[in-house]
């Protein structure tokens, strides 16, 4: 057994296991999770990378946001986002051990379907907002549009 295998079961776990298997003659091998051969195993190294990226990733966009290094809303906006996508995928790869290999890709497919979900319900929202501002309140002008007109006398007949 290798190191990490027995840092996953309690002691005396695999002797018991060693002597279940004289019992039948049959084979276990495969039916306890943590030896399945395509789950991820943890190293304290990976966890170390992972906290030092995110702590980068935490550390850059406060520096560029407190010392006010970037100067137009637009870019910082699309920077910080940048940052924060970046650090969501550290955090998957590294914490929650997603790859596309586990579970058969499974995991990897219902991730990207929520995120192209999730995207649509936000992007079908702002849409729906701003169309709704935009015809529900006449008097009013969204940035980069004409002034509405205005509305004509009333004629007395």
């Amino acid at each position: 057994m290798s190191a990490q295998h027995t840092t996953h079961a309690p002691a005396g776990a695999h002797s018991a296991h060693a002597a279940h298997g004289a019992h039948g003659g049959h084979d276990h091998s495969g039916d306890t999770p943590h030896h399945a051969a395509n789950e991820p195993h943890s190293t304290f190294s990976g966890y170390m990378t992972g906290f030092v990226l995110s702590i980068i990733l935490t550390a850059i966009p406060f520096w560029l946001v407190m010392a006010k290094v970037i100067a137009d809303r637009n870019v910082a906006v699309l920077v910080l986002g940048g940052f924060a996508v970046v650090q969501i995928l550290v955090h998957m790869v590294y914490f929650l051990h997603m790859n596309g290999k586990i579970e058969g890709g499974w995991t990897m497919l219902s991730t990207i379907f929520t995120v192209v979900f999730v995207a649509i319900a936000i992007a079908g929202t702002l849409w729906v907002m701003f169309h709704m501002n935009t015809n529900m309140m006449p008097d009013h002008t969204m940035p980069g549009m004409p002034p509405a007109p205005a509305a004509p006398a009333a004629v007395t007949p």
